[in-house]
């Protein structure tokens, strides 16, 4: 099924955007594993829509109801299954799109895929909704990785032309790490931050979008965890990112700016380290080598394209008249998905790297 992914940790995603409730079900997760509610809030508090008119204006409580695989708060081992009660919709915002495609959207490609049958409403299962379970899956994987050392954190590092603070890829610590999943407005740079909200609130009072970039890093990692090719540390975190709405790149380490430089510049030197490991004076290769992790940080990024649901006029077609014709988007949307975007990406990074990490464990 397209909406399982995973090996040794499977997770499921259900639902649609203005459904009776969305929720996952995680199949192979450890057990013995004590449920962090803290972190767990952590996570799903910052996807939720903010009330500083940089998010849409739909506000979903978003309190997971576990259905299995939790006994005193602690993993069972048995599958993990949780849903959200969707309270907050409008369907009537959508009337007439079942023949009108928004433009950027999953309209068109769903409806010939589903011979007209998906469900529009909101995106219905395309819809970022979905990303709500999602982040509950990547929280508990969280749980999972700091158990074995590991912290996983993301932060906003663009909206259009604005960047956020650059971290050295090669000596990122856990407590910048730790700062950031604390961050209401997910960009590190305070002042940064109101830059881009500034941005933001602009393009939505001129009834369009943003796009952004997040930056996604992983400490604690051990070196030789992944496989070559097609099960390697990239191409599974990958796979997994573009299962993401409105992923639209991804890269590792210095991706494509290394593309542009030679060999002699973004090769990483290896050194021994004063406690005698082994390290990298730099980090280009973002943490992976032939798929397989080198104990330096991962450093993922991930582009987000500008939401598409956008206020102004724009060009689509009827189906059911077989004309061009035009559309204006009403509803309620966020002005850039980037934003909420960022413990999304965390979750997704998290979720790969469990079951990468439990590889040969089972």
């Amino acid at each position: 099924m397209s909406s399982v992914f995973g090996k040794n940790v499977k997770v499921s995603i259900f639902g649609e955007s203005h459904g009776t409730a969305i929720g996952c079900v995680v199949d192979g997760f450890p057990a013995g594993v004590t449920l962090d509610r803290d972190l767990m809030e952590c996570v799903l508090s910052r996807r939720r829509a903010k009330s500083d008119r940089t998010t849409t204006t739909r506000v979903e409580r978003d309190e997971p109801e576990f259905l299995s695989g939790l006994k005193d708060g602690v993993t069972t081992g048995a599958p993990i299954a949780a849903i959200f009660k969707n309270e907050n919709t409008r369907s009537v915002d959508y009337t007439g799109f079942e023949n009108t495609p928004r433009p950027s959207h999953s309209d068109y490609s769903a409806t010939m895929r589903y011979r007209g049958f998906s469900d529009y409403r909101g995106g219905g299962h395309f819809s970022g909704r979905l990303t709500a379970p999602l982040c509950l899956a990547g929280a508990l994987c969280k749980m999972a990785l700091r158990d074995r050392g590991v912290t996983v954190a993301a932060h906003l590092a663009q909206v259009g032309p604005l960047s956020d603070v650059y971290f050295d890829p090669a000596a990122i610590t856990k407590r910048e790490l730790e700062v950031m999943e604390r961050l209401a407005f997910p960009a590190v740079d305070p002042e940064i931050a109101e830059e881009m909200k500034d941005l933001i609130r602009t393009a939505a009072l001129e009834r369009d979008s943003w796009g952004g970039v997040v930056e996604c890093f992983a400490t604690g990692l051990p070196a030789g965890a992944g496989s070559p090719m097609f099960r390697g540390v990239e191409p599974v975190i990958a796979g997994v990112l573009f299962g993401v709405p409105a992923v639209k790149g991804v890269e590792f380490g210095s991706g494509f700016a290394g593309s542009a430089s030679r060999g002699s510049e973004n090769n990483d030197p290896f050194r021994y380290d004063e406690s005698g490991q082994v390290v990298t004076a730099t980090n280009n290769h973002g943490g992976a080598l032939g798929g397989i992790t080198t104990g330096m940080p991962l450093v993922v990024r991930a582009a987000i394209k500008p939401t598409a649901s956008i206020s102004l006029p724009q060009q689509t077609v009827d189906l059911k008249q077989k004309r061009n014709t035009d559309i204006v988007v009403g509803g309620r949307h966020d002005p850039c998905i980037a934003v909420r975007a960022v413990p999304v990406i965390e979750s997704a990074v998290a979720a790969a790297l469990l079951d990468i990490l439990l590889e040969g464990q089972q």
